[in-house]
């Protein structure tokens, strides 16, 4: 069910019902959320084995909190962080279970030609000096967004007065005028 078409107030209803053992109601509840968890997990990579562990987990961290959250009608979100942060965990737990790149026989063949390291170079100092050009609201949430592995928009927003459903369209906005910015300047391939 698409989670703008959730009735958050029967979310609520059936999560008290739930936490007072109504199974029926617990049941129901899975049923309802499932499909959007599931559509959370696929969404941050994960194959369909990985999302479904992802979905279980999710569900079972919330029979271990009934007693802790306090706002039913917030649990839908409650759910959706939780299923993005086991996500996360799992996504970065397969790339460390990676095999190693095999290294090249001599690690001069491996290393960037001194010329290709000035240029490296160049053009990271000329992105930064286009950042430093843009509006302060764009810095800001461009420097986040560079540094900040998976940053959680709820504190992106809080720490730049945004609302959370403002920051990817404003940082769609602030990469497009800094895209604008590198190729007017015409120095170097920004292609």
């Amino acid at each position: 069910m698409n989670v703008a078409k959730t009735d958050h107030s029967r979310v609520a209803a059936l999560f008290d019902a739930a936490r007072e053992g109504d199974r029926a109601a617990l049941d129901e509840l899975v049923s309802l959320l499932t499909p959007l968890l599931w559509q959370v997990a696929r969404d941050q990579g994960l194959d369909a084995d990985q999302a479904g562990d992802v979905v279980q987990t999710a569900w079972l961290r919330l029979l271990g909190s009934f007693a802790e959250i306090r706002s039913p009608v917030a649990l839908t979100g409650w759910l959706i962080t939780v299923t993005k942060r086991e996500a996360w965990r799992t996504g970065e737990k397969r790339q460390v279970e990676r095999p190693l790149p095999e290294l090249p026989e001599r690690l001069a063949e491996a290393s960037p030609a001194p010329e290709e390291g000035v240029l490296r170079d160049d053009q990271r100092v000329r992105l930064w000096r286009a950042v430093d050009n843009l509006p302060e609201r764009c810095r800001s949430l461009l420097r986040i967004v560079a540094f900040v592995h998976r940053p959680d928009y709820a504190e992106v927003g809080a720490r730049l007065g945004m609302p959370r459903g403002s920051i990817g369209p404003t940082r769609g906005r602030c990469l497009a005028r800094l895209r604008e910015q590198l190729l007017a300047n015409g120095e170097g391939d920004w292609l």
